[in-house]
């Protein structure tokens, strides 16, 4: 028999599990808007009101809503299933969503885009109710479960670079509010068709064992990795965003940012194909190290070479070291979270990103508008420096050291 290639021995395997091919099909649409409202709503306020401090105000009100609201979603979503829960929780932010284009259309006040756009805080975690769904059906195989949160973090990745784009298109092409309007249709569509594959839900668990997650030991330090880390995707965003319009060249912006998601997506898919080998902890400082390491060079080709080429491919360098961070980060964050409280633990993963997002966008937006569109990429760089110090100042665990 010929010897099969790593991809062959790994991605492959994990859908030949039956169910796994359309509970994805259906999380990947649902999750594609995860990379297009906020660039949609920047480009739609700051278009028709000329602020991009309001912008990233908006989007960071909206995000900071949603870090408070997602662990109570996902709370009820562990409790009660997904099934139950996700539809519901997903039409209530539909609705936001198309209450904050109401809101731009029509020219209504600018209280209004802060309370529309709080309302969309309902979405629930996708990215997490999938990976839940991979911890049920791979919780006897650490390697394939490795491989398959790989999967995840680059789809997450390809969510990230596609969506940017496609709402910079669907704006600039269109009408300003058509990146949100699309964005709320596949939100809803592809949750329906998630939550209609119900073999491979991971069974609801009304009396989860454990405290909450955020009183065990070990993952505090990480979620505040995760807003740090969160700090520099918002951040570096609106600095692209801001640039890009700067140069005269709005509407390349969000194929731009696909470009740093592009980075990252191919990273996190041959991180997937290697064997984990030393303590994680050791392997996420080496990810932040990294990590602080790249940051720089999207300050460097905006600020010093003034060309948003040499920008685009900066940040295609900088992506790469984003997702084996996240990834081993979720793989420390699962083996420490208590049992029946999966959804909740990877939902305050998400609302440390959200967290880390809000005070970026705001940063940036800020900086941006006050200083200068190259001067918000030294944000990034400066919450790259906090992860890295979290990381190296926090304690291994017994449950990590075991990994």
């Amino acid at each position: 028999m010929p010897r099969r290639t790593p991809q062959h021995r790994t991605y492959r395997r994990l859908f030949t599990i039956p169910g796994t091919r359309a509970f994805t099909a259906g999380n990947l649409i649902a999750r594609l808007p995860a990379g297009m409202f906020s660039v949609s709503a920047v480009v739609m306020i700051a278009g028709s009101r000329g602020s991009y401090a309001l912008a990233g105000a908006v989007t960071a009100t909206g995000l900071a809503a949603t870090a408070v609201t997602a662990p109570w979603i996902a709370r009820l979503i562990d409790r009660h299933g997904q099934s139950r829960m996700a539809v519901p929780a997903t039409a209530v932010a539909a609705l936001g969503s198309l209450s904050i284009l109401l809101c731009v259309h029509y020219d209504a006040p600018d209280w209004t885009l802060f309370a529309a756009y709080a309302a969309t805080a309902t979405t629930p975690n996708t990215g997490g109710m999938s990976r839940a769904r991979w911890a049920h059906l791979l919780a006897d195989d650490p390697e394939a479960l490795h491989t398959a949160n790989s999967f995840e973090q680059a789809a997450d990745e390809l969510c990230f670079m596609l969506g940017p784009a496609l709402a910079a298109f669907l704006c600039g092409t269109f009408f300003p509010e058509a990146g949100t309007l699309v964005g709320a249709v596949l939100l809803m569509t592809g949750i329906l068709i998630f939550t209609a594959q119900r073999a491979t839900e991971p069974p609801p668990g009304p009396a989860p064992k454990g405290s909450s997650p955020l009183r065990t030991p070990g993952i505090p330090p990480l979620i505040a990795g995760f807003i740090a880390t969160g700090a520099v995707f918002g951040a570096m965003e609106v600095a692209t965003l801001a640039y890009a319009d700067t140069a005269g060249h709005r509407a390349a912006g969000g194929a731009v940012l696909a470009l740093q998601a592009a980075g990252s997506c191919a990273a996190g898919l041959l991180h997937g194909t290697s064997k984990p080998t030393g303590p994680p902890e050791h392997r996420l400082r080496w990810c932040l190290l990294a990590m602080t390491t790249l940051m720089p060079l999207p300050l460097l080709a905006a600020h010093t070479l003034n060309s948003l080429p040499a920008l685009a491919i900066a940040l295609l360098l900088a992506g790469m070291a984003t997702a084996p961070t996240m990834i081993t980060a979720m793989t420390l964050l699962q083996h420490r979270t208590p049992e029946g409280r999966l959804n909740e633990g990877m939902s305050l993963a998400v609302t440390g990103l959200l967290m880390g997002i809000a005070c970026g966008s705001a940063a940036g937006g800020w900086t941006a508008d006050h200083a200068s569109p190259t001067g918000g990429f030294a944000v990034p760089i400066a919450a790259a420096a906090a992860a890295l110090l979290i990381g190296a100042l926090s304690r291994e665990t017994p449950q990590g050291a075991a990994l």
